[in-house]
């Protein structure tokens, strides 16, 4: 068996250097060069295996297996996911359905685009999240604010910042069953201790949206939304997460939210009706306008959504031993250098009943509820195939591409550097998180390339067992605005498709502020409240 070397370069702070590369080229690629995602992570990829091969020594034969388990994940656990949401979405949108939707949910609302911004981007973005996450909620929400008028780069950076705090309880908690699975910790303890910094983290979010589509002057004239906003949410989501587990958090969260504003709108109205950037809608009215939809119309329009739900719960929530069929398991394992005894693997189990298999099978029901013709179909794969075709080789690419980072050992020189900040560490932590989704695209990878490095500097540090796990997760989910993965999933409706580094671009400095308010959050647990952060 491989066993990892701690510290290759002979010197702790250029092994972290080195660590790091991959990170920054990625960035560098995405960012500065604009390549595409696919590109970048490709090449990234490459990058990550030569080091690992040439600093840390990994085995030929052990390495290529361990990038080979890591792209068959992407690809399975991932790319299946996100392909047959978005072919569910171009259904919606060929067969008319999409539209109906639109017109009922914009008519519930308000002509204001803060009501609207709140309504979709938040509460419904979170039902999203929660029901298959991996990018889809910008996918399916980003074309709705663009067609109430916000400019479509903006639309997709609103729909993506709204998507932060909801990621850890997306795909039925697949992130959160992740952590549990790499540091041993007990399911519902983690579950519990990231519900309560997603609690605190919610609040901030629904302002910063009121922000950007108002201005300062609109977001205080709307302050009754994001008030009621965050805290319907949190009503939802926290005594889920306490009591029940990451299945369904962000889904009652998500079905709170929308039901509380609702009622707030019975109640309270913006005293004036804006447009996108504050502008004063002319001769707009506080109601908005009629849908014009018949009965059966809205049946049609909400038909989908509920099939989606029902079918995806039952399929894969706490009760189902669908998800946990395997009839495939390949892995390779190296020696830790951080904990002597612990083995570090990458792993790829064939699990026929995954989530994507749940999306296929909601699909074909609602393709055949909505008789889908012949010539319909083959203008739903074409436009799905030009859409995800990039997204699919990004899954491919940055799967392999953790997975030889973790396996490698670079992972592990990582957690001997930084726990030499001691109790400063807290602050690197939820940036750690951050870094990981700029690798992986993915919460739930991130959470397995980091988190049992971040339970152990937890350990070494006298820390309590679930905090740095926690905020390595959540951190994970402010990254999501910048990941490449993502991106090209959120992009996929838009006509930013395969520039998603424009995109990430226009995401940075919103994740930067609620990355600092999360560093705070994560010192308010450590130093005020460390017992809501054991097990």
């Amino acid at each position: 068996m491989f066993t990892q070397i701690l510290d290759p370069t002979g010197n702790l702070f250029m092994t972290w250097l080195v660590a790091l590369i991959p990170v920054a080229a990625l960035l560098f690629m995405l960012a500065a060069l604009r390549w595409s995602a696919w590109v970048a992570t490709l090449v990234g990829s490459l990058i990550t295996v030569a080091l690992g091969l040439w600093v840390w020594h990994m085995p030929v034969d052990d390495g290529i297996r361990a990038y080979a388990y890591g792209s068959a994940t992407g690809v399975w656990n991932v790319d299946w996911i996100t392909f047959w949401g978005v072919m569910l979405f171009n259904t919606l949108v060929i067969t008319g359905t999409f539209d109906k939707l639109r017109r009922w949910l914009v008519a519930q609302g308000t002509q204001d685009v803060r009501v609207q911004t709140i309504l979709f981007a938040w509460a419904f973005g979170a039902l999203l999240e929660g029901l298959v996450g991996f990018g889809y909620p910008w996918a399916f929400v980003a074309p709705i604010l663009i067609a109430l008028g916000i400019p479509d780069l903006d639309a997709i950076r609103v729909a993506a910042i709204a998507n932060n705090a909801p990621v850890s309880y997306g795909a039925l908690g697949a992130p959160i069953i992740a952590l549990a699975a790499v540091t041993g910790y007990p399911l519902l303890a983690l579950s519990g201790s990231i519900s309560k910094v997603v609690a605190v983290l919610a609040l901030l979010p629904p302002w910063i949206l009121l922000y950007l589509v108002s201005g300062r002057k609109g977001m205080w004239g709307a302050w009754p939304l994001a008030v009621v906003g965050s805290l319907g949410y949190i009503a939802g989501q926290l005594p889920v997460g306490l009591y029940l587990g990451p299945y369904l958090p962000d889904v009652a969260g998500a079905i709170v939210c929308f039901i509380c504003i609702l009622i707030l709108l019975k109640i309270w109205r913006p005293a004036e009706v804006l447009g996108y950037g504050g502008t004063p809608v002319s001769g707009g009215t506080v109601m908005a306008e009629a849908h014009g939809l018949s009965g059966r119309d809205i049946v049609q329009a909400w038909m989908p959504i509920a099939v989606l739900i029902v079918v995806v719960v039952a399929w894969t929530g706490p009760w189902s031993k669908l998800p946990g069929v395997t009839l495939l398991h390949m892995q390779v394992a190296a020696a830790s250098s951080i904990a002597p005894g612990a083995t570090i693997a990458a792993a790829f189990n064939w699990t026929p009943f995954v989530g994507g298999s749940a999306i296929l099978a909601s699909w074909i029901i609602v393709a055949l509820l909505l008789r889908v013709n012949g010539q319909q179909l083959s203008e739903i794969w074409r436009k799905t195939w030009s859409q995800m075709w990039g997204a699919c080789l990004v899954g491919v690419f940055i799967f392999g591409l953790a997975y030889v980072y973790n396996y490698s050992g670079m992972a592990a020189s990582l957690a001997k550097a930084f726990s030499a900040l001691g109790a400063g560490f807290i602050i690197v932590a939820p940036i750690l998180g951050f870094i990981g989704v700029a690798l992986s695209g993915s919460n739930t990878s991130t959470n397995a390339m980091f988190g049992k490095f971040q339970a152990l500097v937890g350990q070494l540090l006298g820390f309590p067992a679930l905090l740095l796990p926690t905020v390595n997760s959540v951190g994970a989910e402010i990254g999501k605005p910048v990941a490449p993965q993502t991106a090209s999933v959120g992009v996929s409706t838009t006509r930013f498709v395969r520039n998603e580094g424009e995109v990430i671009r226009h995401n940075f400095f919103w994740c930067l502020v609620v990355l600092v308010y999360l560093i705070i959050i994560s010192v308010g647990f450590y130093v005020l409240a460390p017992g809501a952060m054991t097990i």
